[in-house]
């Protein structure tokens, strides 16, 4: 199996069995049918907590288990070029974040278009994110966007305050804590709403539970937050 030789750290968590789907299974479900093989090239868009990123990181981590050859691209990192993409296509999966960053740079434009022509020609696989639907993206290079909106594309929605609950207990419960619905919608009263900040302050009270030897009930979290509410 080849492995992307560029220094992108994939994030720990993000593999399918910590992701909540909720509304957005459809999505879950195509992305998983390229992992057993069917050709095709899938587009996501929504906002920037979305979950876009970590299905894509999903599934890579998960391509690696199944030795699929496969690469994550993050578009938004400043140092990737696109001479970075020569050779790619003889890969059997690649995932492309933030596409729109590169959006109306010929360059770019123009090492997309022959990376998705040789990794179709040689039976890949091809997974897009980006903050906006395919037409939206402003690419100027006509036959790219045709292309890479091609197959089946999916809103991604935001967690609903049910649903934040439902993805903070699958979370938790991934890293080995039992969270209870009671402490969860707490959370949801405290703090921002935002996954990523659920997320990271999730990751924070795993860290002080271990430390003190607690369970996650409302009193160990309101003792963490400083809330004298």
């Amino acid at each position: 199996m080849r492995q992307l030789s560029l220094d992108v750290q994939l994030a720990d968590y993000a593999v399918f069995e910590s992701f909540y789907a909720g509304e957005n299974a459809a999505a879950v479900f195509a992305l998983q049918r390229l992992l057993k093989g069917q050709q095709g090239v899938v587009w996501l868009w929504g906002n920037q907590d979305a979950g876009k990123s970590h299905l894509l990181q999903a599934l890579i981590a998960e391509a690696g288990i199944n030795s699929i050859s496969s690469a994550y691209l993050p578009l938004s990192d400043t140092t990737m070029q696109p001479g970075m993409l020569e050779g790619m296509g003889e890969l059997e999966l690649i995932c492309i974040d933030d596409v729109q960053a590169v959006s109306a740079n010929h360059d770019w434009e123009a090492a997309l278009f022959r990376l998705y022509e040789e990794l179709f020609q040689a039976g890949g696989r091809l997974v897009v994110a980006a903050n906006v639907a395919p037409g939206g993206a402003g690419f100027v290079l006509r036959d790219l966007e045709s292309r890479l909106a091609s197959g089946a594309t999916f809103r991604l929605h935001a967690l609903s305050d049910v649903d934040s609950v439902f993805a903070l207990q699958k979370r938790a419960a991934w890293r080995g804590l039992n969270l209870p619905e009671e402490t969860a919608s707490y959370l949801l009263t405290r703090v921002n709403r935002s996954p990523s900040v659920l997320f990271a302050l999730l990751d924070r009270l795993d860290k002080e539970a271990l430390t003190a030897q607690r369970k996650l009930t409302v009193p160990f979290v309101r003792e963490v937050l400083g809330d004298q509410g």
